[in-house]
């Protein structure tokens, strides 16, 4: 496709309380060519005066391309009145690069109160894109323009939650009174340029996620709307978790790097963090709360989490060393145990774990651990199997995922790496969501050579999942870099998201 796709416009005069308001709105296809870009739209009234109207993401079509909506509501006065009939195009800029969808240089047209147009002689187009069901909502309803050419007997969405091993089929009714619906008022001519609208209504009260696709039919031919191939879904927000090792005080800018690490939670929505060598000042072993890493990060969130933390030994001579989970939602059958034989707080290889059970909205329990282990020749696989049995005695049939979190300081693909895989029992998250033929070869068939293939793999920070667990990793991403909020620890911290596995019933 072009870089750049203008899809329709909704152009409508509302009459409220003696008010006449304009509202338009223009939807496009981009491709993701980076994260950093911008779109606008470049229009003109009935006045003649040019004006740029920056669009917003909306939400992603396929892995890559995602939609952008500007939107603008203009009100008349005494002494301004609306702009009317408009002329406008797009324009995209990314790398330096301009592209523009602008009806090649003649700019596209849209009439006022005209309701909605489609562009480039689509048929149907879905009006009601969206990718993220709202709290508690059960109900999603389904907006569809059809070209008034194309005459449609019947429009029917058919729908799914099981990724189309079941399929629902839902009608849709043709809306003839839809815009006296959406703004009180009569509009003066809804279907300027020849476009249906036609609604439906996909009630489900528990799905994570629901898949569709809308059929138009006439005369036995039929005609598909499907996000191009990729088919259009509602999903409920996905579990995000973050792991990171703060370095235990020893940054430069410390607490400029505190904020940084809230902000990016906040950002990010973030709903889980594990946290290493958090720190707080030892003070005769007494310690010092107000100065917890922990405590102070999430005092800077929008709305502080959950915490639980604990420590094992004393760090760099002057802190209480450990580690922390932060959690959205509220945490249950908190504890906290050492999982080396050393329990000396003057002793680095005393490490502690501290773990966590989270009820996540719409996926269920999951118990987070969140850990920092010793190097191989300092006892890591006595400390990871213990770590183990730890996470099979709290394991219950309620409890959806086990995650084990933190700092292992393991190299992938060196000794301690292997003993995890041999194990059999828990995979790298990180590995699964980037580089599945990799992750295949180690973690599905054993490759005789698969420590080759980790050759160039410097990581020591890992999510690691237990193999029956009802959750699967969707994303995967490197977070604190000089490319990516900065800098803020000797660590990068690993960022990623979860949702539940479809599980077919017989």
């Amino acid at each position: 496709m072009d870089k750049i796709k203008f899809l329709y416009v909704e152009n409508v005069i509302s009459r409220l309380q003696n008010n006449i308001q304009q509202q338009i709105t223009f939807f496009m296809l981009v491709e993701n060519l980076s994260y950093d870009k911008e779109l606008d739209v470049v229009w003109s009234g009935e006045e003649g005066v040019w004006h740029t109207l920056a669009a917003k993401y909306h939400s992603m079509q396929g892995n890559d391309k995602e939609y952008w909506q500007a939107h603008i509501e203009l009100t008349a006065s005494a002494s301004e009145s609306l702009p009317g009939n408009i002329k406008f195009g797009i324009r995209y800029r990314v790398f330096g690069a301009e592209y523009w969808d602008n009806n090649h240089g003649q700019n596209y047209m849209s009439e006022a109160d005209s309701g909605i147009q489609l562009a480039h002689k689509t048929l149907v187009q879905n009006i009601s894109v969206s990718s993220c069901f709202q709290d508690q909502q059960t109900h999603m309803p389904i907006l569809i323009a059809v070209g008034q050419s194309f005459n449609a007997e019947k429009v029917t969405i058919h729908w799914t939650t099981d990724n189309w091993v079941t399929i629902e089929k839902t009608p849709c009714h043709f809306d003839r009174q839809y815009w006296d619906k959406q703004f009180k008022s009569n509009a003066r001519n809804p279907n300027q340029y020849a476009v249906q609208l036609w609604e439906g209504q996909i009630n489900h009260n528990d799905a994570f996620r629901l898949q569709y696709v809308i059929c138009c039919e006439r005369d036995g031919k039929a005609l598909w709307e499907n996000n191009e191939g990729n088919n259009y879904s509602f999903e409920r927000e996905q579990l995000k978790v973050l792991i990171l090792n703060l370095h235990c005080y020893q940054e430069e800018n410390q607490d400029e790097k505190f904020t940084q690490i809230a902000k990016a939670i906040n950002e990010l929505d973030i709903d889980i963090v594990c946290l290493q060598e958090v720190a707080e000042y030892w003070r005769d072993g007494l310690g010092d709360w107000e100065s917890n890493s922990a405590k102070l990060i999430n005092d800077r969130l929008k709305k502080p989490f959950y915490l639980h933390t604990d420590w094992s030994h004393i760090g760099f001579d002057k802190f209480k060393e450990g580690v922390a989970i932060l959690s959205r939602f509220p945490l249950s059958n908190q504890e906290s145990k050492y999982v080396s034989d050393s329990h000396d707080i003057y002793s680095i290889h005393s490490r502690k774990v501290v773990m966590a059970r989270v009820n996540v909205p719409y996926i269920g329990a999951i118990n987070v651990f969140s850990a920092h282990l010793s190097w191989v020749e300092d006892g890591f696989q006595n400390q990871f199997q213990c770590l183990h049995k730890w996470a099979e005695s709290v394991q219950t049939d309620d409890v959806k995922a086990t995650l084990l979190c933190g700092d292992f300081n393991i190299t992938a693909g060196t000794n301690g790496y292997e003993y995890i895989v041999n194990s059999n029992q828990y995979d790298d998250q990180y590995l699964a969501a980037n580089e599945q033929g990799v992750f295949d070869k180690i973690f599905r068939v054993n490759d005789a050579h698969w420590q080759d293939l980790l050759t160039d793999d410097y990581r020591i920070d890992y999510i690691f999942m237990n193999k029956s667990s009802q959750l699967q990793v969707t994303s995967a991403k490197i977070l604190f870099t000089e490319f990516d909020y900065g800098r803020v620890s000797d660590h990068c911290g690993y960022f990623m998201t979860f949702e539940p596995k479809i599980i077919i019933k017989n």
